[in-house]
This record gives structure tokens, sequence and C-alpha cells, in this order.
């Protein structure tokens, strides 16, 4: 992949597209086996691998320069700001649209957010791709409701220009902080949500709902879980930290109930909503509450658990509940492998049958890892 933006030495983002793309798979397979260092695994199953640009469903833009003139991108290297809206990691049409929000956004006044000053409205643009319905989600992220007229008052000529973008919110986050987004979104089209499908399987993607940026890998992802839960038979399923569902609508079958947790309530209703469209809604539960409160259910634990949390891992006192359960089978994706090394420590009783990696996160050192765990026999 080539990008001019890399070149120039001012964007830094990916920084392994100096190595030709095979290698950086090697080097990231070499990185997993060796995290894993003595601990046994069964079968190593070789990387999977994707597109190497234009691959990104979501484009995270922080707004920069003035309202005059404003920029949509980072800071780049030199401290000046640095317009990313043609960045090879995004599909065409998503740097389509990305280059005509500067100019609207110039024409209707919204002042960018000065960090330094603490002054400005227009902290970010988020732009969601859906593949399968070739659809957008178009996010602008504000200080406070002061510019809300002015972003209002773009969405006609935005959905005369670009039809394809089906979903515009206003998102309030007023703290100081380098945090996203805030709690209230305001929406500015009638539909609220986007379609995207995975082997089959729809899901929506709502403004704060966690999804997978890199769509193609992600339902390999999905269908190789499945495969790993269904030669199982488990028919009792956990799908802990289960956001939008991918993982644990994929598992589902006739005999199968599931249960979805999910801190997230807009995550939670995206799943319920294609638990629905599949027609599963008789044995399938998702529930809005953070995953170590399973301790009051403790005593009623699942054939198998499927787990996807955040960087941070799945925590010492989750992994020590499940260490002593009597779980056959955990099927654990994780983002960050050290965290995943860790939690393993953690779950004693269990012995790695399985492990692949795949590359969501092309030129950079990030991967995701697929672990499928079995209940040791001597446990």
């Amino acid at each position: 992949m080539h990008c001019v933006h890399y070149s120039s030495g001012h964007c830094r983002s990916c920084d392994l597209l100096d190595i030709p793309y095979p290698e950086q798979v090697k080097n990231k397979q070499r990185h997993l086996q060796s995290l894993f260092g003595d601990r046994p695994v069964d079968q190593w199953l070789p990387f999977a691998c994707g597109e190497a640009q234009g691959f990104r469903n979501k484009a995270k833009m922080v707004a920069l320069g003035v309202a005059q003139a404003p920029v949509l991108g980072i800071l780049g290297s030199d401290g000046e700001p640095l317009s990313l809206v043609d960045c090879p990691l995004y599909t065409g049409r998503m740097q389509e649209i990305l280059s005509a929000l500067p100019p609207l956004i110039q024409r209707a006044g919204i002042p960018p957010y000065n960090v330094q000053k603490q002054k400005g409205e227009l902290k970010f643009v988020l732009l969601t791709h859906s593949l399968a319905q070739n659809s957008f989600m178009l996010r602008f992220v504000l200080r406070s409701d002061k510019a809300l007229e002015r972003v209002q008052r773009m969405v006609p000529e935005l959905r005369e220009r670009f039809p394809d973008i089906q979903v515009i919110s206003v998102n309030i986050q007023p703290v100081h902080m380098a945090v996203l987004e805030g709690d209230q979104e305001i929406y500015l089209t009638d539909k609220q949500h986007i379609v995207e499908v995975f082997n089959g399987i729809p899901l929506a993607i709502r403004p704060k709902s966690f999804f997978q940026t890199n769509p193609k890998l992600a339902a390999r992802l999905y269908q190789t879980a499945a495969n790993w839960v269904a030669s199982t038979s488990a028919q009792r399923i956990w799908d802990l930290f289960c956001g939008v569902g991918g993982f644990g609508l994929h598992c589902l079958g006739k005999n199968v109930e599931l249960m979805g947790i999910e801190i997230e309530p807009e995550a939670i209703r995206c799943a319920q909503a294609s638990a629905k469209q599949l027609g599963y809604e008789g044995n399938v539960l998702f529930s809005a509450f953070d995953a170590t409160a399973l301790q009051a259910t403790s005593g009623q634990f699942p054939d198998l658990i499927i787990m996807n949390p955040p960087r941070r891992g799945v925590g010492q006192e989750l992994c020590a509940l499940i260490n002593d359960s009597r779980v056959e089978n955990l099927i654990y994706s994780s983002c960050n492998a050290q965290t995943l090394i860790r939690d393993l420590e953690s779950l004693s009783h269990y012995k790695a049958f399985r492990v692949q990696g795949f590359d969501l996160f092309p030129h950079t050192q990030h991967y995701e890892v697929l672990v499928h765990l079995q209940r040791d026999a001597a446990a």
C-alpha cells in the first residue's frame, strides 16, 4: 500500500508500512507464538489475512484547524493539522464523502474544537460504512448543542449529494478530555441504524455500539468461531462482552440456547433486533450489564462460553469464576494478545486446543487472536 502521508513522514499510524505485507503477517505469527512460550497448544493454525488497503469500514476524524479552513484528520508530525480524508485504508466511497465534508462544515460556520484554548464546537467526525447494503452512518461529535442547528442545516445537502448516508446524528461530548463521545445522541434522520451482513447474519450498527472495523476478515473470524463451537455440540452458550451479537448469533441453531451480555445498552438493542430478524427470539436472551456480575448466576454455567473482551482483557475476577466452574469449552477472541496471555494464567484449568491469528489491522502491530480452550480432564 502506498500512502503519501506516510512517505512524507507526517502520519505514522501505519507504523509497519515499510515492511512487505506477507512479512508483516509472518512477524505477527512469530510474535503470537513467542507470547505463548512453553504453553502447550495442540493446533497452531495459519494467520488469516485479508486486503492490505481499503479494508476499514469506520473513520474517526479529529476536527482541526479553524472555522474558515476546517481539517479532518490528525495533528501531523510537524504539529500542523493533517487532512486524512484520502487515507487509503478507507473505501473509495468513504474517501469521497469525507472529502466533501470540510467545505460543508466551513459554509455552515462550525468551528473545530481547539484543545489548548478549550474553544470551538466540532470535536470529531465519525463515518461508518456497511458493505452489505452500501450504506453509511455519519456522526458529528460536538462540545455542546450550540452548533446543532448549523449541523441540521447541512443535512438536506448531504442527503441529496449522498443518498447512501442513511443515518446522521450529533453526539454531545462536553468534557475537556480525550473522550470520543458523550452520552447524548441526537438523530437528524428517521433511521437510527445501518445493517451489515456477515455470513448471512444481519448485524445492526447503532452509533455507540462496538463493531469490527475490518468487515471482510471479521466475517471469517465469526465463521471460524462458529465452526469451533459446532464441533463441541454445545447447546447452552454464554456470549460475554457480546457487542452487537456477532459471535453468539453465528452459533445459534434449533437446539441452542444463547445468553449474550454486554455493558452497552445500544449494542444489546442491536443484538436483540438481529435475533428477532433471524427468528431466534425464544431461545436467545441479550442483557445489558457488566459481565463481572455473573457471580449471581455462577451456579448455572453453560456448556460453552464465548468471550470477546476489550483490550484490557477479561480480568482476574471473572477468569477465576470461570476457572472454578465446570464449563468444558471456552472460545476467547482477543485484540490484545498480551492481556490474553495474562488471562490464561488465571484460567489454569484450561489448555489451548487451537489458536489462530487474524490480521484485522494490517500495517500496525495489532491483530486479533482466536483461541479454543478446553477444560483439563484432571482439573
